[in-house]
């Protein structure tokens, strides 16, 4: 019943990473450019995210333009797209294999053990997402800081941490927790599992070679013979035999 609880929370949890990673991949806020010109009227929002660039300039709404060319993008940005899609397509299918070992679904039946160890292989998947979102997210940040305190760069070419880059790193944080509730619980059951079958590997058994057989003479008992058996018969006998102590009832008997 834990184990059962315990497999909900942990797909509740994998659920909600799935989804702050797909709003990570296509929110356009991975880099935030905000600054104020000599101007002080004009005030502009840049962001730069996997997929466009959006621009924004006082009340006037969002304007995003899709890059013409996935060269023309840094190294970390690119390398972000195709770890973003990893992780959405590992999580997504370590979600629905997960669905298949949950104690409360009757896909297999009758194999607690085919059971754990589906949840153990949805956890290593949903784990595998959760490393594929925080690498892009955490470069991505560390290029930003870097160029931030870079003298070189002018303050039109600075960036900030964008929304994205948050959700990104909260969305892991439930990857990896959610995935922790399929694994360990199912691994603390199968030590548990094994244990009541554990043999001795040196059992103190000593061994011994095999003798051959040797032919033995066959020894012929005597069988008894069959005591015949008196045969009783229906018929009244005459023949009647009477002993007594007292003496004046033989000489009766006699008499008669």
């Amino acid at each position: 019943m834990a184990n059962s609880a315990l497999e909900l929370v942990g797909l509740i949890l994998t659920l909600i990473g799935l989804i702050g990673t797909a709003a990570s991949t296509g929110m356009p806020m991975w880099r935030v450019t905000a600054f104020i010109g000599e101007n002080i009227i004009v005030f502009e929002t840049r962001y730069e995210g996997l997929w466009m660039n959006c621009f924004r300039q006082a009340d006037i709404r969002m304007q995003c333009k899709v890059y013409d060319s996935l060269l023309a993008l840094p190294p970390d940005l690119q390398a972000a797209r195709g770890l973003m899609c990893c992780a959405l397509a590992l999580g997504g299918l370590g979600l629905l294999i997960s669905l298949v070992g949950l104690q409360c679904t009757s896909c297999i039946e009758n194999n607690d053990r085919a059971k754990r160890l589906v949840l153990i292989i949805a956890g290593s998947m949903i784990i595998m997402a959760c490393i594929c979102v925080i690498i892009p997210v955490s470069w991505t940040g560390h290029v930003i800081i870097r160029d931030f305190y870079n003298p070189l760069l002018i303050d039109a070419q600075r960036r900030e941490l964008g929304e994205a880059l948050y959700i990104g790193w909260v969305a892991s944080a439930f990857l990896f927790f959610g995935a922790c509730m399929f694994i360990c619980c199912n691994l603390q059951s199968e030590d548990k599992e094994s244990e009541r079958y554990m043999y001795s590997r040196t059992p103190n058994y000593m061994a011994y070679t095999p003798q051959p057989l040797q032919p033995q003479q066959l020894v012929l008992l005597p069988q008894p013979q069959p005591q015949p058996q008196p045969m009783l018969s229906r018929q009244p006998s005459t023949n009647y035999s009477y002993h007594s102590r007292y003496p004046s009832v033989r000489s009766a008997v006699a008499y008669l």
